[in-house]
C-alpha cells in the first residue's frame, strides 16, 4: 500500500533536466528556435510575424504535355447585346410569330421601340397573311388591320349544338306545344337533302306552336366593349328551314341585340313564313347582317320554331337546322341584304 502511494508521487513530481525525459525537451526547444529563425518582419502593433512555410512548386496544369502542341486558349467572354440593337425587320419578324393578345399585354408595354413597332400596320398584315386571314392578292381595303386581325381569329358560329348533334343541347325551350321538339336525320320523311352533305340531323316541330332560343353572351365569347362600341363589326345571322311535302306549317325566327341590361338595342323579326301543303320541300336560308347598330350590343338572342298548319298529331311542322351567328370584320363593299322569307309562298294564307 505504502509502495503504491509512493509510485503515484513519483509520477506527479516534475521532470528536472537530468530526467530521462531530457530528449524529449530538448527536440522541442530545437523546433521553437527554428520557428523563431522565420521571424521576418514585425506587424502593425510591432509584433512578430512568422513567415509562412515554403511549399514545393507545383507543375503548371495549364501547360501541355510535352509533344502535344500549345494549350488552347480559354472562351472569350461574349458581351451581352440588347435585343433592340437588332434591325427592325428581324423584330417585326419575330412579333409575326407572338400570339397576338401576348403583343398588346405584355410586349407593347415594355418600351416605345416596341410599341411603335406592334402598332405599325404592317405586323398586322404580316399576321393575317401568315394565318391564312388573307391572300397575297387581297385587294379590299381595311380600315384597321390589328381589329381585323383580331375579329377573323374570333370569327366562328357563337351558337352551340346548331344541327342537332347533341339532340336538343345547349338549346332553351321557350314553347314546347302538340307533341313536342324532336330530332330526325336528314332527309326525313318526305323530305330532301340538305345542301351541305356534313348536315346530318335537324329539329322538327309539330302541331303546337314549338319555339327555341339560345343567349349569346358576346364579353364571353370574347368580344370585348370597345371593340362592339367603337368598331361595331357585322353580326351575320343565318337559319334554314324546311316542310314536309305532304303537310303545310308555320315557320317563325327573331334575332335582338340586347344591351348588358337586355335593353333591346336592335332586332330582326321578319313576319312569319307559311309554306302550303304539297310543296317541293327543298331547304331554304334566312340571312341577315346587322350593321351599324347603336352601342352598348352585349348580348344576341337567337330564336326559331312554327308549328304545321294541318294539326296533324306528330311532326309535321317545320324542320330547322345548320343556324348561325358570326361576327364578321367590316371591309368596304356593302354587305349582302337581308333575305328575308316571304310573309305567304304561293299565295297559301297562314291558318291558324
Amino acid at each position: 500500500m505504502v509502495f503504491a502511494e509512493r509510485r503515484r508521487v513519483a509520477r506527479r513530481a516534475p521532470r528536472t533536466p537530468g530526467s530521462s525525459s531530457g530528449g524529449r525537451a530538448d527536440r522541442v526547444g530545437a523546433r521553437a528556435a527554428a520557428r523563431a529563425r522565420r521571424v521576418t518582419r514585425t506587424d502593425w502593433a510591432g509584433r512578430a510575424r512568422t513567415a509562412p512555410a515554403r511549399r514545393r512548386p507545383q507543375a503548371d496544369r495549364s501547360l501541355p504535355p510535352p509533344g502535344l502542341g500549345p494549350a488552347p486558349r480559354p472562351p472569350a467572354t461574349m458581351a451581352l447585346v440588347s435585343i433592340n440593337e437588332l434591325p427592325e425587320s428581324i423584330l417585326l419578324e419575330l412579333f409575326t410569330h407572338v400570339p397576338a393578345r401576348q403583343l398588346l399585354l405584355h410586349c407593347r408595354p415594355v418600351c416605345s421601340l416596341w410599341r411603335d413597332l406592334i402598332d405599325l400596320v404592317t405586323l398586322w398584315k404580316r399576321k393575317c397573311l401568315r394565318d391564312g386571314f388573307v391572300t397575297k392578292d387581297w385587294d379590299q381595303p381595311v380600315a384597321d388591320w390589328k381589329i381585323f386581325y383580331f375579329l377573323c381569329s374570333l370569327r366562328r358560329n357563337l351558337l352551340r349544338n346548331p344541327c342537332a348533334e347533341e339532340d336538343m343541347g345547349s338549346w332553351r325551350i321557350d314553347s314546347n306545344g302538340g307533341d313536342h321538339w324532336k330530332v330526325e336525320s336528314l332527309p326525313g320523311e318526305h323530305g330532301t337533302d340538305f345542301p351541305d352533305p356534313q348536315v346530318k340531323k335537324y329539329f322538327v316541330t309539330s302541331y303546337g306552336m314549338c319555339l327555341k332560343s339560345q343567349l349569346v353572351d358576346l364579353k364571353a365569347e370574347g368580344y370585348w366593349e370597345e371593340l362592339m362600341d367603337t368598331f361595331r363589326p357585322e353580326i351575320v345571322v343565318k337559319d334554314w328551314y324546311a316542310a314536309r311535302a305532304d303537310c303545310g306549317c308555320s315557320y317563325h325566327i327573331r334575332v335582338q341585340l340586347a344591351s348588358a341590361d337586355y335593353i333591346v338595342l336592335a332586332s330582326f323579326e321578319p313576319p312569319p313564313v307559311t309554306i302550303h301543303q304539297w310543296n317541293d320541300a327543298t331547304w331554304t336560308e334566312v340571312s341577315h347582317t346587322f350593321s351599324d347598330y347603336p352601342p352598348g350590343v352585349r348580348h344576341i338572342l337567337f330564336q326559331h320554331g312554327g308549328k304545321d298548319t294541318q294539326f296533324w298529331a306528330g311532326w309535321y311542322g317545320p324542320r330547322v337546322t345548320n343556324s348561325s351567328i358570326i361576327i364578321s370584320p367590316k371591309t368596304s363593299r356593302s354587305p349582302a341584304p337581308s333575305r328575308a322569307p316571304p310573309e305567304t309562298l304561293q299565295g297559301q294564307e297562314e291558318t291558324s
